[in-house]
This record gives structure tokens, C-alpha cells and sequence, in this order.
């Protein structure tokens, strides 16, 4: 599998571009911003993308969406959940003091145990809501993209409209950690880690 990361947008977000390696078939996760970054890496790359399948849909994980939807002639996956964030972009970022993001069209939604293939690869959906309703992961050759779900020594906040502190610890402990400790967990911001790490040493979850 091939693993590209973009940070993007003012809050920092890691963008993932995963290919698989025979095809180049390539899947676009949470293009927050910066359109033109992620085109140029996935050319330079040479690879074929295929869909944007997004972790949740809060503004920075979105901001990029449409541009890339139009570019590539892509479809928009999302878990129908998170619907009600996409209407409510505008005052999203009128929270941040953020400039407006273009309001994406979902194509076809995703749901937890679905697959979606990739080329060789198959991609295991995971609901984790918590941080948002219809947050999902994403796991695929022992890796795991978790949007903010988890991150390194942290989780993500649960103060906002439809977050949820209890479920989100259920979700990581019931949905994440029998994945197993050796898995590598790519977050939505901040470095990567392992299950294992995480659940020896994150202050949230030990």
C-alpha cells in the first residue's frame, strides 16, 4: 500500500492519499484544504484517484472536498450521520474565525462493517462515533486511519453538537483495541502511534 500525508489547512490536518501499489488506485482521506497540494502529490505520484471517503465531517477535514470532487470527477463517501455537519458548515467556521469552505455534495454514504475496495486493497469501515456521530475509521493492511477519533497520547474533543465523551471511550476500546496492539494508527492531526501505544500510555484510555 502505498501512504501519502498532506497537511493541510490552518488547523493542520492530515490528509491521507492511500494507492494501492499494483493499480495506483488511489483513495483520498479528509482533504481539509489546500486543493492544490493534494492534486500536485497525487500526480507527482502518479496515482488514479478513485473516491474522497472522509473519517467525519467537520469543516478542516472537508474544506477541500468539492474542489477535488470536480477535479478528479470523484464520488464523496461519508456516513449518513454526519449529514447534518455538512449543512452546517457556515457556522462552523464562524466559530473558528475561519473563512467559509465550499459545501460538498456526499454521493454515497458508508456504513460501519462495509468494505470498499481500492484496487488489491479492501478498506474495512469502522463506526466510532463519539467525536461526531457518524465517525467511522478506516482499516486496511494492519492500518488504521482514525480521523480525530484517537490520537497520540490524546482523543478528540467531545464539546461539540453531537459529540459524546462516553461513547467515544466505548468506541476505541470496544471498535479499535481488539484490532490488535501492533497496528499503526494514522490520526487526523499530530504524529502517528500504535494501538498497543496508546493503550499502554494514553492518560485517557489506560
Amino acid at each position: 500500500m502505498i501512504i501519502k500525508k498532506v497537511v493541510v489547512g490552518p488547523l493542520e490536518v492530515n490528509c491521507f492519499i492511500i494507492a494501492c501499489e499494483e493499480s495506483k488506485k488511489a483513495a483520498i482521506i479528509d482533504p481539509g484544504g489546500d486543493a492544490d497540494d493534494i492534486i500536485n502529490t497525487i500526480e507527482n505520484e502518479g496515482l488514479k484517484p478513485e473516491f474522497i471517503i472522509n473519517t467525519h465531517a467537520h469543516f478542516d477535514h472537508v474544506g477541500a472536498v468539492k474542489t477535488l470532487q470536480e477535479h478528479f470527477k470523484i464520488d464523496f463517501l461519508l456516513h449518513k450521520d454526519d449529514l447534518f455537519l455538512i449543512d452546517t458548515l457556515d457556522k462552523q467556521v464562524m466559530m473558528f474565525g475561519l473563512d467559509q469552505v465550499e459545501k460538498p455534495e456526499v454521493n454515497k454514504f458508508v456504513s460501519g462493517g462495509d468494505t470498499v475496495t481500492l484496487g488489491q486493497l479492501t478498506i474495512k469501515i469502522i463506526h466510532t462515533p463519539g467525536h461526531t456521530p457518524g465517525g467511522v475509521c478506516y482499516f486496511v493492511d494492519e492500518t488504521l486511519f482514525v480521523g480525530d477519533t484517537l490520537f497520540a497520547g490524546s482523543i478528540g474533543r467531545t464539546d461539540f453538537p453531537g459529540s459524546s465523551y462516553d461513547q467515544l471511550i466505548h468506541s476505541i476500546k470496544e471498535n479499535l483495541f481488539p484490532l490488535g496492539d501492533n497496528v499503526t494508527v494514522y490520526a487526523g492531526h499530530g504524529p502517528s502511534t500504535t494501538i498497543g501505544n496508546e493503550k499502554a500510555h494514553n492518560p485517557f484510555l489506560t
